[in-house]
């Protein structure tokens, strides 16, 4: 019962407590500004963008992200198959890789394709302006 202050519940009060006393002294020293106009509103590099605003979307970073996180679930699967034990566990080696694979030619086959379609046309523009020589 002597250790009722290792009580995670307790701990985290304690640990609340102590950051709203330090929220508190600080704010207390801390300078006090003059209310500005536009004090409050988002800090955009010093300049109100009213045209050619940027729309980020997460066209392109959502396929890459998907791609990083399919990667390192199988790097970490793979991670633990034990090296002496590699014949036993091949099969699963093997299925995890080719589910990957397709996982990943299924995000990006689209694009793959598309830009192996540019590549080949060019090939072959390169190859039909060198025959005509």
């Amino acid at each position: 019962m002597g250790h009722w202050l290792l009580l995670p519940p307790i701990c985290f009060a304690l640990l609340c407590l102590t950051v709203l006393g330090l929220q508190a002294a600080a704010g207390s020293l801390a300078a006090h500004g003059d209310d500005a106009p536009g004090k409050r509103k988002p800090y955009s590099c010093g300049e109100d963008m009213l045209k050619n605003r940027a729309q980020p979307s997460y066209d392109e970073f959502f396929p890459v992200a998907f791609f990083f996180t399919i990667m390192h679930v199988v790097v970490l699967i793979l991670a633990t198959v034990p090296p002496h034990g590699i014949s036993k566990f091949l099969g699963i080696v093997i299925f995890y890789l080719v589910a990957a694979g397709s996982g990943l030619f299924i995000l990006f086959g689209e694009k793959i394709e598309r830009d192996l379609g540019r590549l080949l046309r060019i090939l072959m523009e390169v190859v039909a302006s060198r025959g005509g020589r």
